[in-house]
């Protein structure tokens, strides 16, 4: 075996042979199994103890076998937020560059795979450009998007290429109740050594958990008593769990009945649904030299804070209209918000870049050209803004250059462009006291300027009186108050709803939509 002892402390079991025996019986499974059939494998690799145990067993196993019986492809996926705890995301990816080298060096059938979302499912994506509220437990939209896309979309490449695939992971039974409930919901499988997975979607994918069985202190003792075979140092894996507080790792994720990794060891530092990233809270006080991201920390506690984040959002949905809902306390009824508010993206989008910027600026070796947010994710954060929520403000190269003190490298989104910066100026200056982009007046009549303008232009203007209907009815009140009683005013009845509705678009002279009338188009 390739063994090579560590000299470290850790509690044995009694028996000192345990350890050995079990990984005796695990490598053997595992020739056993992988020679079995021609199906591929996909291992779940996040970085942590558990999968980097899993991960060992199975190179090391594989490396007994003669090379022309390492036939079979076997990738190594892991799943990059772009939000990741930044050392533990380090740390990955040193070591699938290593998986790589090394594969290559014991042809070994071995394909390491950094996933990462779609541009328009990435965090600051949805939470600054869209304005997604920071995610919260009745409003869990981050996991999907960030974890179990990449994952299930690679993973079902895999089956619709090979017909099934085998995915080997990491989660142990150990772990704690309810992962050993959802292991156990595997088990009856008609494969000896494989589960059923539970995630309908995933009806070909057959289940692996090598160290299903083992404990903590089984895994701890397997890692650092075996090298790693791909060249990393066990060792400083050890110590970085030593520098956090509790003990758990965020496993890869395929369904929501994985446990957040907000609530294990290394997950997202973004993560909204603990009240505290202790791990990086844990590396920060424990290791001056991880004190270069105290900016991101920093940046989570002040403008991630869900407590109490109404008077940062709209009253109004994502889709600018209202609804209801009880007050569980008083038993009246409130409005539902909706997105973040304009002024607060780009005052989050600002922190953002001068928090990414702080850290560049520290020079810290390993973490050169730094990234919190990528160029390409600020690029689609302005395309949202103005293309799809008609900020037509275009404030992003601004915000950008106020950062970084840098221009701004893209050209201009919007070539016919109806208003200038002056324009603009004088239409806020118009439309309210104030001067804020959150005005419900300026922004009513930036949106019916904004309608009238995409219509300009067509040949037939069938609908422009639908929407600015639609705009009309999202603005028709001047505050928030107001437009609970519009809300609960619509509730009571359609017929007094349109009424009110029609007395709106009445006030600004429009017309009175009927699908039927066309001659109305030239006006």
């Amino acid at each position: 075996m390739n063994k090579k002892i560590i000299d470290i402390k850790i509690d044995k079991p009694n028996n000192p042979d345990a350890i050995e025996n079990q990984v005796l019986k695990i490598t053997s499974q595992i020739k056993e199994l992988y020679q079995s059939d021609n199906l591929p494998w996909v291992i779940g690799y996040s970085g942590g103890k558990d999968s980097t145990a899993c991960l060992q067993l199975v190179w090391n196993a594989l490396l007994e076998l003669p090379e022309d019986k390492r036939s079979k492809k076997i990738y190594v996926i892991s799943t990059d937020t772009l939000v990741e705890n930044p050392v533990v995301a380090i740390s990955v990816e040193i070591s699938l560059q290593n998986m790589k080298i090394s594969a290559l060096k014991q042809k070994m059938p071995i394909e390491p795979k950094r996933l990462i979302p779609s541009l328009e499912d990435r965090f600051w994506v949805n939470l600054i450009g869209r304005g997604y509220p920071a995610p919260r437990p009745m409003f869990r939209w981050c996991t999907s998007r960030l974890k179990i896309n990449p994952s299930n979309d690679f993973i079902m490449d895999v089956v619709d290429r090979n017909g099934e695939a085998i995915l080997v992971l990491g989660t142990r039974k150990a772990e704690s109740g309810a992962r050993k409930k959802s292991m156990e919901s595997y088990e009856g499988s008609t494969r000896e050594l494989l589960s059923r997975n539970g995630n309908p979607k995933l009806d070909r994918v057959w289940i692996y958990p090598p160290i299903v069985d083992w404990s903590n202190d089984d895994v701890w003792e397997y890692l650092v008593t075996y090298k790693n075979p791909w060249g990393n140092e066990n060792r400083d894996l050890l110590n970085m769990y030593r520098g956090a507080t509790q003990d758990n790792e965020c496993p890869l994720v395929v369904d929501t009945s994985t446990p957040s990794c907000g609530d294990s060891r290394f997950g997202c530092f973004v993560c909204t649904l603990v009240d505290k990233d202790k791990s990086m809270q844990a590396m920060i006080t424990n290791d001056k030299e991880k004190e270069w991201m105290i900016p991101l920390a920093r940046f989570r506690d002040q403008y991630l804070d869900i407590s109490d984040d109404f008077p940062k959002r709209d009253f109004r949905r994502m889709n600018g209209g209202l609804t209801l809902m009880k007050d569980k306390e008083t038993g009246s009824d409130k409005l539902i918000h909706g997105p973040y508010l304009q002024s607060y993206r780009e005052k989050m989008l600002l922190e953002l870049l001068k928090a990414q910027e702080e850290v560049r600026s520290k020079d810290v070796p390993g973490i050169e050209g730094f990234q919190l947010i990528t160029d390409e994710e600020v690029e689609e954060i302005r395309r949202i803004w103005v293309k799809e929520k008609n900020e037509i403000e275009d404030s992003v190269p601004q915000i950008y250059h106020e950062a970084t003190g840098k221009e701004y490298a893209f050209e201009s989104i919007d070539e016919g462009q109806l208003f200038k910066g002056e324009d603009i100026k004088l239409l806020r200056k118009i439309s309210n006291e104030s001067d804020s982009p959150d005005d419900l007046h300026y922004q009513l009549v930036r949106n019916l300027l904004n309608i009238e303008r995409n219509y300009s232009t067509a040949s037939r203007r069938n609908g422009i009186y639908e929407e600015l209907e639609k705009a009309l009815t999202n603005g028709a009140f001047e505050n928030k108050e107001e437009a609970l009683e519009f809300a609960k005013l619509r509730a009571s009845g359609i017929e007094n709803a349109h009424e009110e509705t029609q007395k709106i678009i009445d006030q600004f002279g429009i017309y009175e939509t009927h699908e039927e009338t066309d001659t109305k188009d030239s006006n």
